[in-house]
């Protein structure tokens, strides 16, 4: 297969600007953008004089990191993908030759140069998002061959690092130990999410070896997971936000995890006909979660 590939017709073309955008998936931005706007409001300091940080930081987390982890991701994929996802632009030629690589490197560069200009401990969150990003997909690591591994280092990419990074540019060091615990929670929760995203490349999984963890568990009993996965992490949330004092708040994160378990009834029925659906519906309530702990822990000031 591999050779199908890099055997395209064309493969020294330049790729087209559209193609380039493509490849770095603009729809998978919002995530961590979310996530670093979350940052932002939990510090609760005015950034307005900072809003150079502001913006590097936005431009951070989606275009540069998580843009590189999907070129990444597509450049070692890009066999996968030729049985998954032919029309995807590497695999159908689009992105020719060895052009998804190249671009992943530079946007590997230039998230290093931009995190440095944002600060010491900014360029570290940067370094440990771009090693995950490659450690995900390439070898000798390929973490996503194992589920467990593999969308705990999504998890961590797209929403603790994102919200940790947007704090520290703001305050300019070290967020406070109540932020970086309400990151951690929600990147754990992602971690079920993630499990949801690979419903729709069961198939291609098991035939080149990527043990996701419907592929190990069965769908059923992976939804299950998911779902757990997805839930516990915002209980502990909640039960943090009522010992911090922040009861509102705490009805507001409770009040949306309700509503996932109505979503996840659906899901559980059938999961692989409704595991995109869920990531549509679902998951907006989750995030939506995300932003009212986030204010919380910006009342605290």
């Amino acid at each position: 297969m591999a050779s199908s590939i890099t055997t395209t017709p064309g493969l020294h073309r330049t790729p087209t600007l559209l193609a380039t955008v493509e490849l770095l998936k603009p729809i998978t931005w919002f995530a961590p953008m979310w996530a670093f706007g979350c940052g932002l409001v939990s510090v609760g300091v005015d950034g307005l004089d900072r809003w150079p940080y502001i913006i590097g930081g936005v431009l951070l987390a989606g275009p540069l990191v998580c843009g590189t982890s999907q070129a990444v991701n597509d450049w070692y994929d890009r066999d996968v993908d030729a049985i998954n996802e032919p029309n995807r632009v590497i695999p159908s030629g689009r992105m020719p030759g060895r052009w998804g690589l190249g671009v992943a490197i530079a946007g590997t560069v230039l998230s290093l140069v931009v995190g440095a200009l944002l600060g010491a401990v900014v360029f570290a969150a940067t370094i440990v998002g771009l090693v995950l990003a490659w450690a995900y997909s390439a070898p000798p690591f390929r973490l996503k061959r194992n589920g467990w591994m593999g969308n705990a280092a999504v998890g961590l990419c797209y929403e603790g690092l994102p919200w940790f990074t947007a704090a520290a540019a703001v305050i300019g060091g070290m967020p406070s130990a109540a932020v970086i615990t309400m990151a951690l929670l929600y990147s754990i929760g992602a971690h079920g999410i993630m499990t949801l995203n690979d419903f729709k490349s069961v198939g291609g999984d098991r035939l080149s070896g990527v043990d996701s963890l419907p592929v190990l568990l069965g769908e059923a009993r992976a939804a299950r997971v998911a779902c757990l996965v997805m839930a516990a992490p915002q209980v502990v949330v909640i039960a943090l936000l009522v010992h911090w004092g922040f009861a509102w708040h705490a009805g507001a994160v409770a009040l949306l995890l309700v509503a996932q378990f109505a979503c996840m009834t659906r899901l559980l029925a059938d999961p692989k006909r409704h595991a995109s659906w869920y990531n549509a519906t679902g998951t907006t309530f989750y995030v939506l979660g995300m932003l009212a702990a986030a204010l919380a822990l910006s009342a605290a000031g």
